[in-house]
């Protein structure tokens, strides 16, 4: 049907564009408006002076026939009129009939800066109409058609036997090339005004194989986007079969947008998922929602040979997914977000997220140059199988205000804090808190160089409880009722760092020592609801508090020592810190065994990062034993390749010996394993995994075998400039009710420039 290829349209082009090329080199010129006198131009390129009704232009020679009343102009020859602008060899201007003939060359640009280029043009004298044989027209906003035969009237563009393609017709060196797809159509027609491509009859060819048809199909060109079918979503898993996702765009304003995406199962009923957006110039948010009308099976239900039988009840099951900000004024902002599903298990089984909690939040922040203000409430709904949704808590309000200054008496900076916080659950404790603090720093430099920093801080709590035994860990109940606490603690920090030139590079050995004060305190009279979890690491190793939340506060006085090390050469860094630290008061710790912090003496923690330009990053973070030097925390994360080609590696190893029953201190042992392989150009291999190594050594109660895989990922993509094609299949390992483990596959096809 088509006798044309965007190769030889390419060799138009680049034969167009040689010949303008040429024009810049031109020494002589002649120019002048067709409705007046002839005045000369310096330079075929030069501005031509007009009024709208004049067509300005230029050429080398120009020819008048006065008894016919043909106008001839050739040799780079440049016709202009109310921001049309023609370009040929040579142009035959009938001044009675008013056909205009170009020869050679011939481009004609627009005023959106469309360029059509062909080898020979009839348009009228106004430049807006016209006919051309053999036509390619470059779109300003990126695309490109082909045609054997075109038309414009009134700026619309109408092409037969034709196409359009996103992609480039031009290899690195400049030589043509088939682009890696193309819609191919016996119409087309093109609307600037609109920015939108029409066609008749038409098909997408990818790497020249005619694979879709297309029919009645358009598509907008540009940035901006517009109504129409968006690319499909082919996957396959084993609960819900063959699913195809195809979804529909909706431009409702510049500003506003409607995606409505059917989902289609072949093992399972269908699913409507709907995303609205809208931007302002204060703000902007989205809503996402799914919705089906499902079986739903017990999530407690997980035997591995089970499947969802459409015999079981079926019901409502959905998602609501929204989030949005304002910005009212410089200083204030509101912000707020809603996370909802019906069931535990919907997220997992049709592949939205693998969430295992969902946060819903609304809060008002201001934000000043020296002072922060915030007042927030949030609920949790939980998905992990086996938890209690009463004992989840709700917080309303949640505030938070602070305020820095400086010192005016001993100089210095000082933060002066103020929190409550209610905390409400359906069926466990009630828990409601409000604090005010004061902190002093002041940091100063010696003669020799150390860098010392003093710190005061003060605390006044007050904490109210009910349904205290509900809690299900009483070691974070405290007592019932009203109680109070109070909190000091002082600090002196000094680091002395030493520098200098070392190995071709700058090599720095910085020692630190810290040393805290702190009274015994009342910490278990108080309920824990934010300092549950604590381990020592490199990060909090000389943190005041080492508890993550406010609940709790480290009332030990104690000598924190360490050391720092860096070495900076070309290309290539190293930093490492390593230390530990020691009770001073031997009056029994609330720290728990586990955390490296339970005796007087703790154990040894350190980091070690190194990076060797952009092919090797390694960050390596360890715990030892402070008796045997056993290894009770060892974590990798390390990243090998290029940008093309890479290996990341992460291990994680907890041998913590702690007590059993306390949250967030299970022992565990992980290795995950990704990378890809570019193995030509475009095509590459990529890959995952994530493997559980955890066995009885790390977790007395854990019944694995030290191997069990959790998810393996495996895929091939192509991605060019102007096309993504992947093939990815994933196996999961772990089964929650209906969301079963076994294999899925999903295919990836996304167009570039076709206004998607």
């Amino acid at each position: 049907m088509h006798d044309f290829t965007f190769l030889q349209r390419s060799r138009l082009a680049l034969a167009t564009g040689a010949a303008l090329a040429c024009l810049a080199c031109a020494q002589h010129g002649a120019a002048q408006e067709l409705n007046a006198p002839p005045v000369p131009v310096s330079a075929p390129d030069a501005p031509v002076p007009q009024s709208d009704d004049q067509i300005g232009f230029a050429a080398d020679r120009l020819d008048y026939d006065s008894n016919s009343e043909v106008v001839t102009a050739s040799g780079n020859v440049q016709l202009l009129r109310e921001g049309n602008r023609l370009r040929a060899d040579a142009v035959v201007w009938n001044r009675t009939t008013g056909k205009v003939e170009a020869q050679g060359n011939v481009s004609v640009t627009d005023p959106e800066g469309n360029i059509a280029y062909g080898d020979r043009f009839e348009v009228t004298d106004t430049l807006k109409d016209g006919v051309v044989d053999n036509m390619l027209l470059v779109l300003e906003s990126g695309g490109r058609l082909a045609a054997a035969r075109g038309e414009r009237a009134n700026g619309v563009y109408t092409l037969h036997k034709a196409a359009y393609t996103g992609c480039a017709v031009e290899d690195s060196d400049g030589c043509p090339k088939e682009p890696t797809w193309q819609i191919k159509a016996v119409r087309v027609v093109y609307d600037p005004v609109q920015a939108r491509v029409r066609y008749t009859n038409a098909n997408i060819e990818i790497f020249g194989l005619p694979l879709i048809p297309l029919p009645g199909f358009s598509h907008p060109v540009g940035g901006e986007g517009g109504n129409g079918l968006l690319v499909p979503n082919i996957r396959y898993d084993r609960t819900n079969g063959v699913e195809v996702a195809l979804p529909y765009y909706l431009k409702l304003a510049p500003n506003r947008d409607l995606t409505i995406t059917p989902h289609v199962y072949s093992g399972t009923l269908p699913m409507l998922e709907a995303n609205f957006r809208h931007r302002w110039d204060r703000g902007a948010y989205q809503i996402t929602g799914y919705a089906t009308h499902a079986s739903r099976q017990d999530a407690s239900s997980s035997l591995p040979n089970a499947t969802v039988s459409d015999e079981s009840q079926k019901d409502f099951r959905g998602y609501l997914d929204a989030s949005g900000g304002m910005q009212l004024t410089p200083e204030w902002s509101v912000n707020g977000s809603i996370r909802v599903v019906s069931d535990r298990t919907f997220l997992r089984r049709y592949d939205i997220n693998r969430d295992d909690r969902l946060r819903s939040t609304l809060g008002a922040q201001r934000i000043g140059q020296n002072s922060y203000f915030s007042i927030a409430g949030w609920a949790v709904q939980t998905l992990r199988l086996g938890d209690s949704q009463g004992q989840t808590p709700i917080a309303l309000p949640a505030i938070d205000y602070r305020l820095r200054m400086t010192d005016p008496l001993l100089g210095g900076r000082i933060q002066l804090q103020a929190n409550s916080l209610a905390i409400t659950r359906t069926h466990g404790q009630d828990t409601q808190r409000a604090f005010a603090a004061f902190e002093w720093n002041l940091r100063k430099l010696t003669g020799m160089g150390q860098e010392v920093t003093f710190t005061t801080y003060l605390r006044g709590d007050i904490y109210h409880s009910s349904d205290r035994g509900l809690n299900t860990i009483p070691l974070y109940a405290g007592d019932p009722g009203w109680q109070a606490r109070g909190i000091a603690a002082a600090a002196v920090d000094v680091r002395w760092p030493f520098m200098g030139e070392a190995f071709g590079g700058v090599q720095r050995i910085a020692p630190r020592v810290q040393i805290v004060a702190a009274p015994r305190l009342a910490n278990l009279s108080v309920p824990n609801e934010d300092a549950r979890a604590i381990d020592l690491e490199d990060s909090n190793l000389f943190a005041l508090n080492r508890f993550a939340g406010y609940d709790l506060f480290e009332d030990s006085t104690r000598i924190t020592y360490g050391l720092e090390y860096s070495l900076s050469l070309p290309g290539f860094s190293l930093e490492s810190v390593l230390g530990q630290s020691y009770r001073l008061n031997n009056r029994e710790s609330i720290l728990p065994d586990g955390t490296g912090l339970s005796d007087r003496m703790s154990d040894v923690v350190g980091r070690t990062t190194v990076r060797y330009k952009d092919f090797i990053s390694l960050i390596h973070r360890f715990r030892l034993d402070k008796d045997g030097l056993s290894v009770r925390r060892n974590e990798i994360d390390a990243t090998i390749g290029t940008r093309k080609t890479y290996a990341l590696v992460g291990y994680l190893r907890l041998n913590r010996n702690a007590a059993t029953g306390l949250e967030d201190l299970q022992d565990r042992e992980e290795l995950r394993l990704g990378g890809r392989v570019q193995f030509a150009r475009f095509w590459s291999l990529y890959g995952s995994t994530v493997i559980d190594l955890t066995d009885a050594k790390e977790d007395p109660l854990s019944v694995a075998d030290g191997y069990e895989p959790v998810r393996h990922r495996l895929g091939i993509t192509y991605e060019d400039d102007c096309l993504t094609l992947g093939l990815t299949w994933r196996r999961d390992y772990q089964a929650a009710g209906d969301a079963r483990k076994g294999n899925s596959y999903q295919l990836r096809l996304a167009f570039r420039n076709i206004g998607i």
